[in-house]
């Protein structure tokens, strides 16, 4: 199941070391007809937890290993699992657990916890791929999964609000972030880009900070990292939806226009709104979601994003240079989306 799980929206604790081949004996033993280890492959590695390709005497499976704090204990990662398997069972492309000889979906060895999945056949595709049909697909699916989620989840605190960006707290962290920048011995490219952006993004902080939105009422359960990387297909068709590490109550309308920021973002950072909007009226159809929802939800979303330096952080703060390709289209997405504020807001609710 070809993956590169990497948290796009916000940061998280990483893996900054190597991590001890799987327990491939001890693992297997638990499933019973699961056959014998004939090899075991890294795929493409996330950034927060790590996968494997197994082969065995009685097939291909993925295996992953939960690394992630936040994620990886065993009731957080069965609750996930028993989430997939629900939706597997309303017909959604998912890819759930296998259940072991005693009926467990996580294995718990050594102290790490780990899973074990049939290997799904397909690749990723980024917007640029997706035809209009396809990205009216994509956002028709979105909303199947958010509307399927209400379905099978318990209902969602009726107090789980999530705050804006506090701008104030932004600056701060702007001049730090241009102290370590400045005071590196050997500057290079990639420095002089974040300075660059760092400082614009103040200026646009400083002109933009009256339009900080209303804190948000969630809406319901979401995937809570719907990109790219975490959904494969097979020709035009999705095949499966991935990593599910992040499933969460969160506002269900941000999770869209988040997602469409990623799939839709070109490489100098501007949104190909046409695919958008084909998107988003998909999405609104299928999630039940009316143009103000979207609309409030664009605004939550722009903010968040004139506020997020998570890829500089990383960087900077964590020495873990990992995220660095990422950081050019989404510091250019902020200055081109507060430009095109109007035009982004009527694609995602006109």
């Amino acid at each position: 199941m070809p993956r590169s799980s990497a948290p796009l929206t916000s940061p998280r604790t990483s893996l900054s070391s190597p991590s001890p081949a799987p327990p491939l004996g001890a693992l297997l033993r638990r499933y019973g007809d699961a056959g014998e280890p004939l090899s075991c492959e890294p795929v493409a590695q996330g950034l927060l937890n790590r996968g494997y390709r197994l082969s065995t005497t009685r097939g291909r499976y993925f295996l992953k290993q939960h690394l992630d704090a936040r994620t990886a204990d065993r009731d957080t990662i069965t609750r996930q699992h028993r989430a997939t398997l629900r939706l597997h069972a309303l017909g959604l492309p998912v890819a759930p657990p296998l259940h072991d000889a005693r009926g467990r979906t996580v294995a718990v060895i050594g102290g790490r916890c780990y899973a074990l999945h049939p290997w799904v056949e397909g690749r990723h595709r980024e917007g640029a791929e997706l035809s209009t049909a396809g990205s009216h697909r994509l956002g028709t699916l979105l909303g199947h999964v958010h509307t399927s989620l209400e379905r099978v989840m318990d209902s969602p605190p009726p107090d789980a609000g999530h705050e804006s960006a506090c701008p104030e707290e932004t600056l701060r962290l702007i001049e730090e972030l241009l102290r370590l920048v400045r005071t590196r011995r050997r500057r290079d490219g990639f420095d002089e880009l974040a300075e660059h952006r760092l400082r614009e993004r103040r200026v646009l902080l400083d002109r933009h900070a009256h339009r900080r939105p209303p804190d948000a009422t969630a809406g319901g359960w979401v995937h809570g990292d719907f990109h790219p990387f975490n959904l494969l297909y097979r020709g035009a068709q999705p095949v499966a939806i991935i990593d599910w590490d992040r499933l969460g109550v969160r506002p269900r309308a941000e999770e869209a226009v988040r997602a469409a920021a990623i799939f839709f973002v070109r490489p100098a950072g501007e949104l190909a709104l046409d695919k958008v909007r084909a998107y988003a009226r998909a999405y609104r159809r299928a999630a039940g979601a009316d143009r103000a929802e979207l609309a409030a939800a664009v605004d939550r979303v722009w903010w968040e994003r004139l506020n997020d330096f998570w890829t500089l952080r990383w960087r900077y703060q964590h020495h873990d240079r990992r995220a660095d390709p990422l950081f050019p289209a989404l510091s250019a997405l902020a200055v081109w989306w507060t430009r095109e504020y109007e035009a982004v807001r009527d694609a995602f609710a006109g």
